[in-house]
């Protein structure tokens, strides 16, 4: 059992939550929720011990274990893979690296023999003559073969060592396990066996996470950080959302009622409070008003952009034909005689073996790049734009977001673009920022303006949720729901690639896969 009692953190004037009190109990798995900056990281570091608060205190039980997802992927270089996972558990470790130190003593004491039973004793208890089998079994399942596992982590590649990582935080069966964005580089198979692992937990999970699947599959209670405050809600992520915005639709519904009663009793104060015969019941209906109060309603740090793409034309019968398309990069072949036809109701999702191939393709479908081979067939009625996975280049002048997207907009006026930019909440003085200090998050909400000016009516997409908070990737997901037209996508939200695609593109090393089907149906998830 974790408990927080009366934790206040603040940062000189700024207090992230105030007076939070939390049990977080065996069995559940807790998703830590909020918009950028509301704390949630950090509230994670103050459950480790990591940061200390201003006010209160974390306390968990005598003998229980916390276990930390670790970010710095360079911390562990210098050792083995296996030992990089054991280290989950830091008692077991220094014991083994003790007892390894005694036995290796040339003259074996008296005393180094008491000392080595007590170790043996402590290390049977932590169950450690098990530890490198189970160590190789989290690492296996990740998809870290045995050949790698007496490795040095510097010869790791940086997709593995976030896997290596993360068996280390499971390592062990921590009482207490606080992961920050698991799922961050984690491949499908890898997430879908963390969601099993997660589900099968018996001890107590806290988790923070941008990914919405994720969340509505492991998690028991949803941890919303907001208004300061802290407040658990028993369900998961899709049922919190769904009931909060139901609470605040009946909150607003009552105070409409009672302003109603309010200019009511009012009205009837302001007409008879001078009439002799009516004076009395005046004077009780203002009693009646005095007792009326309002609902407060705290303005949410969350705020959700509105995505909106419209399209200036209908698409014609026509749309888009690739024809054996090709392409090598640096002796590598990235496409190979890749073939299909784009029909009018399509939004395609696109996976592949190689992440690379998908980015080569939208590139040349957007005319960025030239295939080696092959050739592409547009029909008559089709705009298109095009969101990059990197999108640096596009912001390489320095000028204010005004005049950035005033480059992309038919109609010039400053009014007219800043009311894109607000509603990618860039308003008053955020839109005269250069474009050159600009977050990844900004970033991608400037480009998803830029793609909204265009009426385009095919929309390419290359990961358009990376460095969104959840609020945007809602936006992103209902704009492209909604969007009339064609799209192809690529992206790791998993829910939004269930809710937006009805056929997958699956380019693998030698052929490829194309299915008229959800997301959940290629994968044979029901």
């Amino acid at each position: 059992m974790l408990n927080v009692i009366g934790v206040t953190l603040r940062f000189g004037k700024r207090v992230l939550f105030e007076d939070v009190n939390i049990k977080f109990g065996k069995g559940n798995c807790y998703g830590i929720i909020g918009a950028n900056g509301a704390g949630k990281s950090t509230f994670l570091k103050v459950l480790s011990g990591e940061v200390e608060p201003s006010k209160g205190e974390v306390s968990i039980e005598k003998g229980e274990r916390i276990s930390v997802l670790k970010q710095d992927h360079f911390a562990f270089e210098d050792f083995k893979v296996i030992d990089t996972v054991i280290m989950g558990n830091d008692e077991l470790y220094k014991i083994m690296k003790e007892k390894d130190a005694i036995y290796s003593k040339p003259n074996f004491s008296e005393e180094d023999g008491m000392r080595a039973a007590k170790l043996e004793e402590r290390f049977a208890e932590l169950d450690g003559w098990n530890a490198e089998s189970d160590a190789a079994m989290l690492l296996n399942e990740l998809g870290i073969s045995t050949e790698n596992h007496y490795k040095e982590m510097k010869e790791m590649e940086a997709k593995d060592k976030v896997k290596i990582l993360l068996a280390q935080a499971l390592f062990g069966n921590p009482d207490v396990l606080l992961l920050d964005e698991p799922t961050n580089d984690l491949d499908l198979k890898s997430i879908n066996w963390l969601q099993e692992f997660l589900i099968n937990f018996e001890n107590t999970v806290i988790v923070v996470s941008h990914d919405r699947y994720f969340l509505n599959k492991v998690c028991t209670h949803i941890a919303d950080v907001d208004f300061g405050k802290i407040k658990v809600y028993p369900g998961n992520y899709d049922f919190w959302y769904e009931s909060s915005q139901l609470a605040l639709k009946q909150m607003k519904e009552a105070n409409k009622k009672k302003e109603e009663k309010i200019k009511e009793l009012q009205d009837f104060i302001a007409r008879f409070s001078a009439n002799a015969s009516k004076s009395k019941q005046a004077t009780s209906r203002k009693k009646s008003l005095e007792k009326i109060e309002l609902d407060e309603i705290k303005p949410s740090s969350r705020r959700y952009p509105y995505v909106d793409f419209k399209p200036d034309r209908e698409q014609g019968k026509d749309i888009l034909t690739l024809k054996n398309i090709s392409k090598t990069i640096n002796g590598e072949k990235i496409l190979d005689n890749v073939s299909f036809t784009v029909k009018r109701e399509d939004k395609i999702a696109f996976l592949a073996d190689n992440e690379n191939a998908k980015t080569v393709l939208f590139q040349i479908i957007a005319g960025e790049m030239e295939p080696d081979e092959g050739e592409l067939i547009w029909g008559q009625t089709i705009t298109s734009t095009y969101f990059p996975k990197d999108n640096n280049y596009l912001f390489k002048e320095k000028l204010s977001l005004v005049d950035w997207l005033r480059q992309y907009s038919k109609d010039p006026d400053e009014t007219y673009v800043r009311g894109f930019l607000g509603r990618m909440l860039f308003s008053g003085e955020e839109a005269l920022k250069t474009v050159d200090v600009l977050s990844g998050g900004e970033k991608v909400r400037c480009v998803l303006s830029k793609m909204m000016l265009s009426g385009a009516n095919f929309l390419i997409l290359d990961e358009p949720t990376n460095h969104l908070d959840m609020e945007s990737i809602t936006s992103v997901n209902e704009g492209m729901k909604k969007f009339p037209g064609i799209i192809l996508f690529t992206s790791h939200d998993h829910q939004l690639t269930q809710t937006v695609a009805n056929r997958i593109i699956d380019i693998k090393k030698d052929k490829i896969i194309d299915r008229e089907c959800t997301y959940n149906e290629y994968l044979g998830i029901e």
